[in-house]
């Protein structure tokens, strides 16, 4: 099975936009290939995808399903820096880190990295980033440059969650330390 879903992930965009429902690509392509979801639930694939998908799975054609979204252009995020706060909220939601900027700082997109999936749009608390279409002369990025990034950026965040764990493990560890003796002497 595990062969099925590499083959309709290696189909889809790789936006990880959760457009479709899940909360990637690989999820999606889990649940296409479980027949838990329909093939027509990938607004940036559009039309060129669930042909794919539908010749891959051996199933008929369908229109993507409004539900969804719709079928565009390839987008790019951009932010309007001079009204940037640096609150950092579009960060996290970045799913292949295309935005940089620190905490009261000016962020940006690189452009060359942004899938365009709109998930920094609505953490904005100034609503400086709109969603532009992707320039003919720019440089796309591709399904696999998104998919290596994506699981870097989860890879980074499942690091950084798993050593917050250890940091508050040990303070507690600790803190628990300092605290037996404190409680000894007071039965003492």
């Amino acid at each position: 099975m595990s062969w099925l879903v590499d083959q309709i992930d290696a189909l889809l965009p790789q936006t990880q936009c959760t457009r479709c429902g899940y909360d990637g690509c690989r999820p999606y392509s889990e649940a296409i290939a479980s027949d838990l979801a329909p093939i027509n639930q990938c607004p940036p694939g559009g039309a060129a995808t669930i042909a794919a998908l539908a010749t891959l799975l051996h199933r008929e054609p369908m229109p993507l399903n409004p539900e969804n979204g719709v079928e565009g252009p390839a987008l790019v995020a951009v932010i309007d820096e001079d009204s940037c706060i640096g609150c950092v909220k579009c960060l996290p939601p970045c799913p292949v880190d295309a935005i940089v900027g620190s905490r009261k700082q000016t962020h940006t997109v690189i452009a060359a990295l942004c899938t365009g999936c709109e998930l920094c749009v609505a953490p904005c608390p100034v609503d400086c980033i709109t969603m532009a279409p992707r320039g003919s002369d720019s440089c796309d990025p591709t399904p696999d440059m998104n998919r290596a990034r994506y699981y870097a950026h989860t890879a980074r965040l499942s690091r950084r969650a798993e050593e917050q764990a250890a940091l508050l493990a040990a303070r507690k560890e600790a803190a628990r330390g300092v605290w037996e003796p404190a409680r000894m002497e007071k039965k003492a």
